[in-house]
């Protein structure tokens, strides 16, 4: 599994890698500006993501952001709804409008601060699962 872990704090980031390094190949962007460089190069390299864990709140690019923009560099790579990486959004932000608009924009997964190792083990199991 490739996954891509995007947060501006060096803290969150080394947490968020020490549990998810366990599941498959980590890489690490600081800012959304980062991520969409490390997500386009992968589809070009046709060695996509399967999973992006991703902060809203980054300068440069917030998370939502680069949300929006990932799914369109998927689309323009023709890579059906629902085929390509598996977002989870980490913010600390906890109120439906938020919630509901991460998910309008394609995320799979909305993760409040602090995330728990649990939550984090438990969408890598349903991600790593295989389906029936």
């Amino acid at each position: 599994m490739k996954i891509l872990i995007v947060d501006d704090d060096l803290v969150s980031r080394k947490y968020l890698h020490g549990i998810l390094r366990r599941y498959g190949y980590c890489e690490i962007a600081v800012n959304g500006k980062e991520a969409i460089e490390y997500f386009e190069l992968s589809i070009k390299k046709k060695d996509p993501y399967d999973m992006v864990f991703l902060d809203i709140m980054m300068p440069e690019m917030d998370g939502d952001e680069t949300l929006e923009m990932i799914r369109k560099i998927e689309e323009d790579a023709e890579i059906a709804s629902g085929q390509g990486a598996k977002i989870a959004m980490i913010s600390a932000l906890n109120d439906k409008k938020n919630i509901l608009s991460s998910f309008s924009k394609g995320c799979e997964y909305y993760l409040v601060k602090p995330v728990h190792h649990d939550k984090i083990q438990e969408i890598m199991e349903e991600v790593t699962s295989p389906t029936i």
